[in-house]
């Protein structure tokens, strides 16, 4: 299964999550297009400016291109760097229209009970970046919407999963 290539039309959901290991809080960035595919994930230290303008620049470079609109909570840092890095993109930044940012941090959040909590930061780092390039493989594209894609596209993923770890090992 293919990458779903980025294009100049896409919506990115930008969000941050607070996650403790051993009484040290940290801050989870994430990206969400608009088909719900995370994009990227970054921890950092900071919940400021410089730290939403690392996880804007990591994101170009990563796409390889500028979305159509950017959609946030209302914390200021994200439209402070926005105007720093891509001035001329479209911003809304509304509670409700965030949401599906917020949704994407619900399986990363059931693992990490399953785990019984992350061990180090370094750890969680690598963790959220394979969880989600893995967990993208089963989301299943907006334009099919009927159940019976849904699943068919889900069996798909777990053959796919099923060949590739079978492969690795």
């Amino acid at each position: 299964m293919e990458r779903k290539r980025p294009s100049w039309n896409d919506i990115w959901h930008l969000d941050e999550v607070v996650i403790t290991i051993r009484g040290e809080r940290r801050y989870l960035w994430c990206a969400v297009d608009q088909d719900g595919y995370v994009l990227d994930e970054i921890v950092q230290i900071h919940r400021d400016t410089e730290a939403a303008k690392r996880l804007l620049m990591r994101l170009l470079a990563k796409q390889g291109c500028r979305p159509k609109r950017i959609i946030t909570d209302k914390l200021g840092s994200y439209a402070a760097a926005r105007k720093a890095i891509m001035p001329k993109i479209e911003h809304r930044s509304h509670k409700g229209l965030n949401n599906r940012a917020e949704n994407s941090h619900v399986p990363l959040r059931k693992r990490e009970r399953q785990m019984q909590g992350f061990r180090s930061w370094p750890a969680l780092q690598q963790f959220a970046q394979t969880f989600s390039t893995i967990r993208n493989l089963f989301v299943p594209p907006r334009s099919r919407r009927s159940a019976l894609a849904t699943h068919l596209h889900r069996l798909k993923a777990i053959a796919q999963w099923k060949s590739a770890a079978a492969f690795a090992a």
